[in-house]
């Protein structure tokens, strides 16, 4: 940059000069076909300045950019680092492996633990020790949601699905007694009505005989049974005493 800088100023200092007419331009006679050579050499002078001043204008920014990105993918790798070792903090905090309650002991357990890690032994120092204080505030949330509340939640609610399987499975066989009694009714309910039907058709076959019997057309028929029996015995009775 601190040559960039030193050629664009002197570019410019001298074309300012040539421009003045204290130095001479740049000579650079161009000659087209077999028309008369022209010197473009100050407009080449010119030019050549303008470049180097905008490589010195230009080059600043471009660089502050490429820094900025490159810091922000060093940011990036290390917040990643990050999350990996406080997901390996996390996951042990949850399964119960640390036991002090101290934040300072807490921190130092959890540095010691990180450290020990095999996937984890070449991060930085740092790293470490930011993955551990967070592990260390969220330790809180590790007890509510340690592993063995969450497999004792999980059995609980295995162990409730299966109630309500079992309570469908005798639903659906409540279902098929209740389907198999309501046909059962029905075809009962057919065959008092067939019978009904059959008293009906007999008792209209009898109505004829019914007046020859003394019995009015609105007889029971169980009326019909005794009177018919009691004159049986009656007409017995006079032919024998015949």
């Amino acid at each position: 940059m601190a040559i960039y800088a030193i050629a664009g100023l002197a570019l410019l200092g001298y074309t300012i000069a040539s421009a003045l007419g204290q130095a001479p331009w740049l000579s650079l006679p161009l000659q087209f076909g077999s028309n008369p050579p022209v010197d473009l050499g100050w407009i080449v002078q010119i030019a050549v300045t303008a470049l180097v001043l905008g490589l010195v204008v230009y080059l600043p920014t471009n660089q502050r950019i490429l820094r900025l990105e490159t810091t922000h993918r060093r940011f990036s790798i290390n917040m990643q680092d990050v999350a990996r070792a406080y997901d390996a903090v996390h996951k042990a905090d949850r399964e119960g492996v640390f036991k002090l309650k101290s934040e300072f002991d807490a921190v130092r357990e959890r540095m010691i633990f990180l450290r020990n890690h095999p996937d984890l032994s070449v991060l930085e120092t740092d790293l470490l020790e930011v993955a551990a204080q967070m592990g260390a505030i969220s330790h809180e949330l590790a007890e509510v949601y340690s592993d063995e509340k969450v497999d004792r939640a999980r059995s609980f609610l295995t162990q409730r699905q299966q109630e309500v399987k079992m309570i469908e499975d005798r639903l659906e066989e409540a279902k098929v007694i209740a389907n198999d009694i309501h046909k059962w009714a029905m075809r009962v309910e057919i065959e008092e009505d067939v019978a009904r039907s059959e008293i009906q058709r007999l008792s209209e076959l009898l109505s004829d005989v019914m007046p020859e019997l003394d019995l009015p057309p609105g007889a029971d028929m169980r009326q019909a049974s005794r009177m018919a029996n009691g004159r049986m015995i009656e007409l017995a009775g006079r032919q024998a005493a015949e």
